[in-house]
């Protein structure tokens, strides 16, 4: 895998180079502190850190080159890169470097703003049931086999990520599985990477604190199938498969050059669900249109997870694997970590913990509460700090519309007041109570032990926000926090009071 600084630059354009360009570089690195001897450092400018300061940090441990955009002082020995874009020389360098991976394998992305967790699962694990070695890559974890990673972003940087390919090409993976977020297409994280089946699962608000309109957003998310037809792409048999029910699927249509198959329930498409019976502890279907023809009895539930489905068996046959394998793997395939997770105690009312952070994924499992629930359900929900707040009085309003206790709290506040943010949500929450019960509790902990308690026979606690996440983010640093490890607790303490 070392390769000469020479080699690495003539995939630049209009660099200027001091020094020897002979000296070879053993890993590419844009974080001083994992540089090593041998690394050739990148001096990336990001919102808040500044690259071009930790030259002499990189330096010390060992790099032997540094591409900068800008002049910075080093010693005669060391290579010295001027570029006009550093984030543009990474992309063309890094996968490079690593001998492209990505187009070693095959890979499946699935974008969207909800879902893709699930879907990445389910894909994996009818790709397992065909013999495939495969790796995940999503929000909870990285999986090489049964290797698991942990993992940052939901979608890596260009190195991390293009370290994690090169590692599963190493190991033999067949497949990799991939959520790829709008932050990543459009900061080009995945760059170098030549994905063969695209998902898009559904668009609603989130993230429009950096995307700044529902526009960019979508055209964010299109870039990866936009990406399925690039010139540059050296296998065949892509595939775009998309959810038709939602609204923006025009836009992924559009700038699919491919093969495409649809999915849907309300619309006619190539893959249909119909006879949908939703239940506590999970649904059954029929899967048809002209694609496929297979009635499932499924382990997971809500009308949600059926698109879930869908989306997962589009990929699946769009590389090729029977529907007997399929339906095989959906019968085995149960719940993924954080969402619509329940948490047994001993009790007798539901507490189900779930990720759902936008309103479209609030109301999502408000609505499957609702089509389980006997009696009342118990809503303990916040909004992150330093995020886009107009959603915050939406979310709001869904709790308040869609429980019968509305429970506000805090999520991961990052470097907001709680009490601000709160106040946001809450000018959603009262105009839409309609005699409902509401509280403000500040401390989540607070909050679901409230929700615990205040729970009866049958009832329904839906903690929403966080999922699978072990800690929250607070203006005085990160902390331990697990939802269900709080309620679990909760729970345990009510039992033994006899409440």
């Amino acid at each position: 895998m070392p390769k000469s600084i020479k080699t690495l630059i003539e995939k630049l354009d209009n660099a200027k180079i001091t020094n020897d360009a002979e000296v070879d570089i053993t890993s590419v690195e844009c974080d001083s502190r994992r540089v090593k001897k041998g690394s050739l450092f990148f001096c990336v400018k990001g919102a808040t850190v500044d690259g071009h300061e930790f030259v002499p940090a990189a330096l010390s441990n060992g790099a032997v080159a540094v591409i900068a955009g800008r002049d910075v002082d080093v010693p005669d020995n060391i290579v010295k890169i001027i570029v006009d874009d550093v984030h543009a020389a990474m992309e063309k360098i890094v996968p490079f470097f690593y001998d492209y991976p990505g187009k070693k394998m095959r890979m499946i992305g699935v974008t969207g703003t909800n879902g893709k967790t699930t879907i990445t699962y389910i894909i994996r694990s009818i790709l397992r049931k065909a013999g495939y070695k495969t790796g995940l890559i999503g929000t909870i974890k990285i999986m090489i086999e049964d290797e698991i990673l942990p993992i940052h972003n939901t979608t890596p940087d260009i190195i991390d990520l293009q370290q994690t390919l090169f590692c599963m090409v190493k190991a033999g993976m067949d497949y990799v599985i991939m959520e790829v977020s709008s932050h990543a297409l459009a900061l080009h994280r995945v760059a170098g990477c030549e994905y063969d089946t695209a998902v898009f699962t559904n668009l609603t608000r989130d993230h429009l604190d950096f995307h700044k309109t529902f526009e960019n957003y979508a055209l964010a998310k299109a870039r990866l199938f936009s990406s399925l037809s690039a010139p540059e792409n050296e296998k065949g048999n892509k595939t775009a498969v998309i959810n038709i029910d939602d609204g923006a699927a025009a836009v992924m249509q559009q700038h699919a050059k491919c093969r495409t198959f649809t999915y849907a329930i309300d619309k006619q498409a190539d893959i249909k669900a119909d006879n949908i019976n939703i239940h506590a502890d999970g649904a059954s279907v029929h899967i048809g249109g002209s694609l496929c023809n297979m009635d499932l009895l499924l382990n997971i539930t809500g009308l949600f997870n059926i698109y879930n489905v869908m989306g997962a068996v589009g990929a699946a046959l769009a590389e090729n694997v029977a529907p007997h394998i399929i339906k095989e793997a959906l019968a085995d395939f149960h719940s993924v970590p954080g969402r619509f997770e329940l948490v047994r105690a001993g009790q007798d009312f539901s507490v189900i913990v779930d990720y759902a952070h936008t309103p479209d994924g609030l109301e999502n499992v408000l609505k499957t509460a609702r089509q389980i629930a006997k009696k009342n359900i118990i809503t303990v929900f916040g909004c992150g700090g330093d995020r886009d707040r107009t959603k915050r009085p939406i979310m709001g309003r869904i709790a308040a519309e869609r429980s019968d206790i509305v429970i506000a709290t805090s999520d991961n506040p990052r470097t907001e007041d709680p009490e601000f943010i709160l106040e946001e949500v809450e000018n959603g929450v009262l105009p839409s109570l309609h005699g409902n019960f509401h509280e403000k509790i500040t401390d989540r902990k607070t909050a679901i032990y409230r929700a615990v308690e205040l729970a009866q026979k049958d009832d329904i606690v839906i903690i929403a926000g966080k999922g699978h996440e072990n800690y929250q983010l607070l203006k005085t640093g990160t902390i331990h926090f697990d939802d269900k490890e709080v309620a679990a607790a909760a729970i345990k303490r009510k039992l033994s009071e006899g409440k």
